[in-house]
């Protein structure tokens, strides 16, 4: 049986068009990083750069929730950071969730560069 492959337009339908364009910026966002690739599966959207994926992010009904992938951890004291866990001898997998454009501040997009380094194997330079 073949099943139709899972695709980002999948992944938006029946979703709040608030929830879309959202996405659409976080999209943006890390596709400016550098060389970005993305796959994709029913459970997530993964973006990936030259070494490995870096983040993931899906529109729901309250927003845009994902994870990205950096070197240190993070304080789950902000509320986008839903929680932390260490992943490998040098990385943390961060999920987050975000409600509104205003959560795409500076600070986020910073995290998301430093996840960006990370899919291109800074992880592994140290």
């Amino acid at each position: 049986m073949n099943a139709q492959p899972w695709t980002i337009e999948d992944h938006l339908r029946d979703q709040p068009a608030a929830s879309v364009a959202l996405y659409r910026r976080v999209e943006e966002v890390l596709t400016s990083l550098g060389e970005v690739t993305t796959s994709v599966s029913k459970s997530t959207i993964t973006f990936k750069g030259p070494r490995r994926g870096f983040a993931g992010a899906r529109p729901t009904k309250a927003g845009v929730q994902g994870y990205f992938d950096i070197m240190r951890p993070l304080s789950t004291d902000d509320p986008r950071i839903r929680n932390v866990t260490p992943y490998q001898h040098s990385l943390h997998v961060h999920h987050y969730r975000l409600t509104d454009v205003a959560d795409l501040d500076e600070e986020f997009v910073g995290w998301l560069r430093e996840a960006y380094d990370v899919g291109t194997g800074a992880h592994l330079r140290r």
